[in-house]
């Protein structure tokens, strides 16, 4: 028997952060994500002498765009078949969870449910995934103006975490007003791609920076803060850091016909650039 699987890696938009039990269970998360046709792969090939498991994905590692869920989504996907979707990312969360990760469930649920999606969270399995329908055109926008680097730097999420969480637990005044300001935004960026309106939507990505950075200091550095220059100047209007931050990849929406202009600058400026198309499948498994 062979079996193949495969789990997209995913840009999260906004709201990041709030996806973790201990914001969620106080004030309930919001997240704004999508998938992207970068692929975490698996096969599992049995026969009478056992079984082989095996994974691949392009995307470096540590890049912000929830790899290590995806790998996870795939795992659980080949061993029950992936039908149940929210059993597989449930699934894969249990598991980071049981090795001590600290962290959220938007990766393993966008690796598992793909496409746009708005998700509340309330902490625990109380998880609703809500797909966002966007027009074919917004779509097609959106991907015209899209960049997606990485810095060359991995980023150190358990690290970034620790501060943070550090922060929140101890009632920081400036790390909880950054919390409901993810969540405002992960609320906000949906609207306004439904209403076609990509301008307003870089601005809230800047916006969810300004929060990512308010959280604690290691979400950034000089490294980012330059090629967030570099970017705004060849045409940027708005942009992040994927996942923690503090590394991994960055995302960009440029102005109109400024998408190869802001790509050759952060090239320049030792940036790798990812290309992407935005993809709706999630979690896929099947049988040669």
């Amino acid at each position: 028997m062979h079996l193949r699987s495969h789990a997209p890696a995913r840009i999260d938009f906004g709201g990041a952060w709030t996806d973790v039990d201990l914001y969620a269970r106080d004030f309930g998360g919001v997240v704004f994500n999508a998938t992207i046709n970068q692929y975490v792969t698996g096969e599992q090939i049995v026969t009478d002498e056992g079984m082989q498991v095996r994974y691949g994905f392009s995307l470096p590692t540590g890049s912000g765009l929830g790899t290590s869920a995806a790998l996870n989504v795939c795992w659980f996907g080949l061993i029950g078949g992936g039908s149940d979707r929210r059993k597989v990312a449930e699934q894969a969360y249990g598991l980071e969870e049981l090795l001590g990760i600290l962290g959220g469930r938007q990766d393993q649920y966008a690796a598992a449910f793909g496409g746009f999606n708005l998700m509340r969270f309330a902490g625990g399995s109380q998880v609703e995934v809500e797909p966002v329908a966007l027009p074919p055109e917004t779509i097609t926008a959106l991907e015209a103006r899209s960049v997606l680097v990485y810095t060359g730097t991995p980023r150190l999420s358990g690290n970034i975490h620790e501060s943070v969480w550090g922060g929140y637990r101890a009632g920081r005044t400036e790390t909880v007003a950054a919390f409901h300001g993810l969540r405002e935004v992960g609320l906000a960026l949906p609207e306004a791609l439904k209403n076609g309106n990509v301008t307003e939507f870089a601005a809230l990505l800047g916006r969810n920076w300004t929060c990512q950075k308010n959280l604690d200091p290691s979400v950034s550095n000089p490294q980012i803060e330059q090629l967030f220059a570099t970017a705004q100047s060849a045409g940027a209007l708005g942009g992040k850091a994927c996942g923690a931050g503090g590394g991994g990849c960055l995302y960009f929406v440029t102005e109109e016909g400024q998408q190869a202009a802001v790509v050759d600058a952060l090239v320049t400026a030792g940036a790798r650039h990812i290309p992407f198309a935005f993809e709706f499948d999630g979690l896929r498994v099947a049988a040669d």
